[in-house]
C-alpha cells in the first residue's frame, strides 16, 4: 500500500464498518477513525440526536467536514457514515487518493440489522419496504468502491481476513 493511502470502510449503517474497521486497524497496527463517533464527541450528541435537534442537511454539513479531514491522515482505517460516500466531495477523494471496502450483505440480512434500531435516524420510521429501496439505491454508488466485500455466510475474521489479503497486494 502506498503510505499515504488510507483504507476506507464504506456501506449501509449495521454492515459492520465500525466493527469490521476496529479489527482491521488492530491487525494492522494502525490507527482508526469512526467518522460517526467523531461527530458525536464534536458536537456532544448522538447521532440521532443531531437529526432530531438539527436535521439531516446539518448532519451531512458536519459529516462532510469531519470526513474530509479525518481523509488527509495518512495509513488510516477509516469507517464512514452510512450516508458519507453519497456525497460527490467525500467520493471523489476516496476514489482518487485511498483504498476503499464496500462491506457489502444481503438486503434481507441488512434490514433485519437496521429495521428497528432507534439509533438510526434515517430509517427509524421507515417501512420494510422503504429501507428496501435505500438498500438498493445506495448499493448502486457503494459498487463504486475500489473493492466490494461480499460478507454474506463470512464471519467478522474471516471479513478481516479477506481484507488484509487484498491490503497487502495493493
Amino acid at each position: 500500500m502506498n503510505s499515504k493511502e488510507n483504507l476506507v470502510f464504506l456501506g449501509m449503517m449495521g454492515s459492520g464498518k465500525s466493527s469490521i474497521g476496529s479489527l482491521v486497524s488492530k491487525k494492522l497496527n494502525i490507527d482508526f477513525i469512526d467518522i460517526d463517533k467523531k461527530i458525536e464527541k464534536r458536537i456532544g450528541l448522538k447521532i440521532s440526536k443531531i437529526f432530531d435537534k438539527n436535521g439531516e442537511k446539518y448532519f451531512r454539513e458536519i459529516e462532510e467536514i469531519e470526513t474530509l479531514k479525518s481523509l488527509k491522515n495518512k495509513k488510516t482505517v477509516i469507517s464512514l457514515g452510512g450516508g458519507a460516500f453519497l456525497n460527490n466531495k467525500i467520493k471523489k477523494e476516496i476514489l482518487d487518493n485511498h483504498i476503499s471496502f464496500w462491506l457489502n450483505w444481503d438486503v434481507k440480512t441488512l434490514v433485519n440489522r437496521i429495521k428497528d434500531s432507534k439509533k438510526r435516524p434515517i430509517v427509524h420510521k421507515s417501512s420494510r419496504n422503504e429501507i428496501e429501496e435505500l438498500i438498493k439505491k445506495r448499493s448502486i454508488i457503494y459498487s463504486k468502491a475500489m473493492y466490494k466485500i461480499d460478507c454474506e455466510n463470512l464471519t467478522k475474521n474471516e471479513i478481516v481476513k479477506k481484507i488484509i489479503e487484498i491490503y497487502e497486494k495493493s
